[in-house]
């Protein structure tokens, strides 16, 4: 899952939303350092990407894309689902998407000092391009894509991976499908315990 789904399934909390938002870049025990309901985010990030990397039908997504892309496989489906939740985000929030992505753009600002060096150094180029309302679009999506490319120095291929996303639609969509059942309900269990 990659930055909308994460955010979207921390429920209302926006230091839980923050957390899960920023726990890429947070290693081993150093979530400590950190407010609790951001601790909490956190772990629901790493317990998301865990129940992730080894669902049924994301693997089924990745393997369609993995002899080209190897170990990048998987950080694609993650955008790629993104951009079907963005798609389809009536189906599972009764809030609009812009009012529910410019709400998470202002509790980053309004918690600017207690974000990682890197969420704070990425904010702004974030917003400015308004990269979650992009991954409504295909277009959209492609430009995610090129710009974790460069980022990658150009090894991923990933600027590609737009391609079978067209060539796919249908499939990627249906497992995107599938599998957010399962995660919402993974994350909303999750959120219970912590």
């Amino acid at each position: 899952m990659n930055f909308l789904a994460h955010i979207y399934l921390s429920g209302d909390n926006d230091l839980i939303k923050i957390g899960n938002f920023m726990a890429d870049g947070i290693r081993g025990k150093q979530f400590e350092h950190f407010p609790e309901d951001v601790q909490k985010g956190i772990i629901l990030h790493r317990s998301i990407d865990t129940y992730t990397d080894s669902h049924d039908v994301f693997r089924q997504s990745t393997k369609r894309l993995h002899e080209k892309y190897h170990h990048y496989s998987g950080v694609i489906v993650d955008i790629v689902y993104d951009h079907f939740l963005a798609k389809n985000w009536t189906k599972y929030s009764d809030e609009k998407l812009e009012t529910f992505i410019n709400r998470f753009y202002r509790s980053l600002h309004e918690n600017y000092d207690i974000l990682t060096e890197k969420t704070q150094d990425l904010m702004p180029y974030m917003i400015q391009r308004n990269w979650l309302l992009s991954y409504q679009t295909v277009e959209g999506i492609h430009q995610i894509l090129t710009q974790m490319d460069r980022r990658s120095k150009n090894e991923s291929k990933m600027q590609f991976a737009s391609t079978e996303l067209k060539e796919f639609y249908t499939e990627f969509e249906q497992e995107f499908t599938l599998f957010f059942e399962d995660i919402k309900e993974h994350a909303k269990q999750k959120l219970l315990l912590l």
